[in-house]
């Protein structure tokens, strides 16, 4: 909640960033300029990215670079989320230095992994008994927290850095860790004790390079470990040489050794003279993760992560990636009928974020002329409304809606009114027009001087052009909801693709049986509509579909609205298609529903939309 204004410092310091990237943006509306989408947090400084895939999103992890910092001054560790790859809703700090009593200072490059339904947060602090490094590790229940010290100690102190934590197939679970040297512990089931002792990796120029110059440190290693495994070939991914770091990697037949170096992945480029590598595989492709100077005072203390998609060379080899401005493709449009949080976001200018009293957070601080960009908003056929949740202790403004750029068309404009606080929460609503097919949307911000008013969350609405299917998202629990035949619905907050909860649907007896929805006032004779929802198996690996079920002039028809698509209990899958819906005389029923290509499994669905 905000108690004080921005700090003056960091006013101006923001105030550059929203002015340079206004002019990126300009410059994105003349054709042949690619728009920048890297760094992909532009409202804060962030550095040393350690990806986490999950239940068919990417957690994010990072540090904190303070604003104008003149070192590696960082007090907290922030947790970003997306579905896409493109845009990235801010979930905050849900874990700082003040979460461990034993520790005095810097919050500097960790690493979370899940395991046993549970998320553990490695990270590198200064022990204040003995002002050397050691390394905590924190826990939570969910990947975006909160976290609390697990062990109330060092889970190892030798003085060194950046642990990574890798699970091997065999359950097996190991930390590495090391500045200037390398060493691996293995981790207990628990994964917060240890057996045996720490060990140090020989670092051999045969498995990780040569150095020149450095009589001390003859190979490349320098710090920023990243261990995993991909067909059977064990990869560690670090940060060498510094000072300027560039990154390489060596690879190995067990996690232990003997490691081979491999070369070079991102040569030394950018105005930060550290970098840190994180690479995950998410819904088919490959991502590499990594930080720079890229951002209006940005540099070695105010760095910046970024992305790049890539893929493995036919032995196995990581190809050389570059530094770009316009990061990695979007996975899949969004879907605007479904709530999303003001603080998901491909780009902005000027607008900081904050704790929301109504949970998560919100966007806050916003002046006349900041905006928020989300990238590849898939309106469909059409939108007719708009609506937000909105605080503001000042007399308010409007959220101009523009597609394509913040000088692009204006399909909507929405009055914000003073609600009495800067947390006293109101919906405010507006008719859209013009606002159909797929667009980068861009969320304006206008009034008078000084902050204008908040924003939690927004949503279009659509008559015949939006979303047809009621609580599309399961945020409402099972209203709207009915089945198909046989089978039992619940709402299932353990497991959700975005917001808090899917929609389970268990005690099936046929393979028909599956959540539905009555459409039959909904559709238009002879017209296309474009499918989409996650599916995730509650066991097995069920073909799971949506289909429609036409009923005119006593006749009923399906129609295959998606391929059928095997999914499993490990991470959400997505479903789509497109088909036209046609039918002769008169329309007496038409039921949307979900069901498998045989068997009764079990199976949670989330974010459906019909458009």
């Amino acid at each position: 909640m905000r108690v004080f204004p921005p700090l003056p410092g960091r006013a101006r310091i923001r105030r550059v960033v929203a002015w340079v990237a206004a002019v990126l943006c300009a410059a994105a509306l003349v054709p042949g300029v690619a728009r920048a989408d890297n760094p992909i947090v532009q409202h804060i400084y962030t550095a040393d990215p350690a990806p986490l895939v999950h239940n068919g999103r990417v957690y994010l992890y990072t540090g904190h670079d303070e604003d104008g910092s003149t070192w590696f001054t960082m007090k907290e560790w922030r947790v970003w989320s997306s579905a896409d790859m493109v845009n990235w809703t801010d979930h905050g700090s849900p874990l700082n230095l003040a979460s461990f009593s034993w520790a005095s200072a810097d919050a500097w490059a960790g690493q979370v992994v899940a395991r046993n339904g549970r998320f553990y947060w490695y990270v590198p602090m200064t022990v204040r008994a003995t002002g050397a490094k050691g390394i905590g590790v924190a826990v939570a229940d969910s990947p975006t927290g909160p976290f609390r010290d697990a062990i109330g100690r060092p889970l190892v102190s030798n003085g060194e850095i950046d642990p990574t934590v890798f699970v091997d197939s065999d359950g097996q679970a190991y930390l590495y860790w090391g500045n200037p040297n390398l060493w691996y512990v293995k981790l207990n089931a628990d994964m917060i004790s240890y057996s045996g002792s720490p060990t140090k990796i020989p670092l051999t120029t045969a498995g990780f390079g040569t150095r020149t110059g450095d009589a001390n440190r003859p190979t490349l290693f320098e710090e920023g470990p990243w261990v995993y495994k991909r067909n059977g070939l064990y990869y560690n991914v670090f940060a060498a040489k510094c000072c300027s770091e560039f990154i390489a990697y060596s690879t190995a037949p067990g996690p232990t050794g003997p490691w081979t170096y491999r070369g070079t992945v991102m040569p030394t480029q950018g105005s930060s003279f550290t970098n840190h590598p994180g690479i995950v595989d998410f819904n088919g492709g490959s991502y590499f993760f990594y930080h720079n100077g890229a951002l209006p005072g940005g540099g070695g203390f105010t760095r910046s992560v970024a992305v790049e998609k890539f893929s493995y060379n036919a032995d196995g080899s990581i190809p050389t990636i570059s530094m770009t401005s316009a990061g990695a493709p979007q996975i899949a449009a969004l879907n605007p009928y479904n709530r999303q949080e003001a603080e998901t976001i491909a780009w902005e200018s000027g607008i900081e974020t904050e704790v929301a009293s109504e949970g998560g957070m919100d966007v806050g601080w916003i002046e006349n002329g900041d905006y928020i960009k989300v990238k590849g908003v898939d309106f469909g056929a059409g939108a007719n409304s708009f609506t937000a949740r909105v605080a503001s202790a000042t007399s308010g403004g409007t959220i101009e809606l523009r597609l394509d750029g913040t000088t692009g068309p204006v399909v909507g404009r929405c009055a914000v009114p003073g609600t009495g606080g800067w947390q006293t929460w109101a919906n405010t609503s507006c008719a859209v027009t013009g606002a159909a097919g797929t667009h980068d949307l861009y969320l304006r911000f206008t009034g008078g001087s000084g902050n204008l008013f908040n924003v939690n969350w927004w949503q279009f609405g659509g008559s015949g052009g939006g979303n047809l299917i009621a609580n599309g998202d399961a945020e409402s629990g099972t209203s709207g909801w009915g089945v198909m035949g046989a089978g039992t619905l619940s709402s299932n907050a353990a497991v959700a693709h975005g917001g808090a909860a899917s929609l389970s649907v268990s005690g099936r007896t046929a393979s028909w049986n599956g959540p539905s929805q009555d459409v039959t006032s909904k559709l238009t004779n002879g017209r296309s509509y474009t499918t989409t929802l996650w599916v995730r198996s509650q066991s097995g690996t069920p073909t799971v579909k949506a289909t429609l079920a036409l009923t005119a002039n006593g006749t009923t028809n399906y129609v295959s609205l998606t391929p059928g698509t095997a999914v499993n209990p490990d991470g959400w899958t997505r479903l789509t298609g497109t088909a036209t819906v046609s039918w002769s005389g008169t329309l007496s029923g038409a039921t949307f529903y979900v069901e498998t290509a045989s068997g009764t499994d079990g199976f949670s669905v989330d974010d459906l939309s019909l458009q």
